[in-house]
């Protein structure tokens, strides 16, 4: 996979890895995400750098994210539970739904094309980044938060979606549980459970998605994830998970908000400049 670049290259790659897998864990712990939506567009542009196909290139971050977020959604989510901010009865309610959903963007990811994955990731991005960043106290749903079908079909959609964009869940369930007037603390602390419930069976379906692709995928891959990614991600995001679980329960609400808006503004931007490069 590194064989046309230089060493000093390889070097900067993955030091730049390391910093995005530190920069990861905090990510994961203050939102209660389990940093995807930092790892998908980072791996993507290392894959495009190292020659990987268009064809693969965003499935194989996508499924790397994944994988990546494993141990960082468990971690983050032990020390929410510890505090006791987890909402262990959505969460009940949801891991089902959500384990289906994820498995039918998994069937999906088989045949679906490059710019779907893109379009999807920039549109929920989006609409997560304006509902942060603009939203008022004001912006919330009359009455309790829906049970039954209506919640199960909304977990559907969070593993649905979750899956086809490499992320843990956490701006679908915070921003759920924020329209109907949960602490943000709450939310953040319950979308690190969702990440465990997403990341785990997605990247077992990543895994079977792409080994029709193995002829065409860079070398130490296992279907769409890419063991490099692993190697450089995990241990520094699993060093400075707590640190952003400690951040996330002394910052005020609208800072928090604002912060995650921002971020992922950043985030959208980057990406709307490389469908159009």
């Amino acid at each position: 996979m590194f064989d046309a670049i230089a060493t000093n290259d390889l070097i900067f790659l993955i030091g730049g890895l390391l910093v995005a897998g530190a920069a990861t864990g905090i990510l994961a712990g203050v939102f209660g995400v389990g940093g995807g939506i930092l790892i998908v567009p980072v791996l993507y542009e290392l894959f495009r750098a190292t020659g990987v196909v268009e064809e693969v290139r965003m499935p194989l971050a996508i499924g790397s994210s994944l994988a990546i977020i494993i141990p960082t959604s468990i971690r983050s989510f032990r020390a929410h539970y510890a505090k006791g901010a987890v909402d262990m009865d959505l969460l009940k309610a949801w891991a089902v739904p959500v384990v289906l959903g994820v498995a039918a963007g998994t069937l999906v990811a088989r045949i679906a094309p490059p710019m779907l994955f893109k379009a999807l990731f920039i549109g929920i991005a989006s609409f997560t980044c304006i509902r942060l960043l603009f939203a008022r106290d004001s912006w919330v749903l009359k009455g309790d938060m829906p049970t039954g079908l209506p919640l199960k079909i909304y977990g559907v959609v969070i593993g649905l979606l979750s899956s086809l964009m490499g992320i843990g869940g956490g701006q679908l369930c915070n921003v759920y549980m924020m329209l109907y007037r949960r602490p943000i603390h709450q939310a953040v602390a319950t979308s690190s459970g969702l990440g465990i419930l997403i990341s785990i069976p997605g990247a077992l379906g990543y895994i079977y998605a792409g080994w029709p692709k193995m002829d065409v995928l860079p070398p130490f891959s296992l279907g769409f994830v890419s063991l490099i990614g692993i190697a450089l991600f995990v241990p520094m995001s699993m060093l400075t998970v707590k640190l952003g679980v400690n951040l996330a329960h002394r910052l005020p609400k609208r800072q928090l908000e604002m912060a995650f808006g921002l971020f992922l503004l950043a985030v959208i931007l980057r990406f709307l400049w490389s469908l159009a490069a």
